[in-house]
């Protein structure tokens, strides 16, 4: 069973495991762990199309990504520096470590 070690924005570490190819977004939120760094009031429910629950991918591996989420991580929005994933459209098949990027869609200036 893989492994999630989910960082939020003061660096603090939560490890949870999951069953394999389950979807990051449901397994954060199902261990009360927020992939969203802005309210979620404008989620898209895990749509794929508003980009809230983009984290940074620090250890491990996502697979690579659906078109649709290729078409959203493309949006200038999004901070071209890191490496960037939606949590919605990514399966979690190995241990991978992943944070919650600071400020808005991981722009500092957002």
């Amino acid at each position: 069973m893989p492994q999630v070690s989910f960082e939020d924005t003061d660096g603090n570490v939560e490890k949870v495991v999951c069953e394999e190819g389950e979807n990051l977004r449901d397994v954060l939120l199902r261990n009360d762990l927020s992939p969203h760094n802005i309210p979620t009031a404008v989620s898209c429910h895990g749509l794929g199309t508003c980009a809230t629950c983009s984290v940074e991918v620090v250890e491990g591996d996502l697979g690579e990504p659906s078109v649709r989420e290729s078409l959203r991580l493309g949006a200038p929005v999004l901070s071209p520096d890191l490496d960037v994933r939606l949590a919605c459209r990514t399966e979690v098949t190995e241990d991978v470590h992943v944070r919650v990027p600071e400020g808005v869609w991981g722009r500092e200036d957002g």
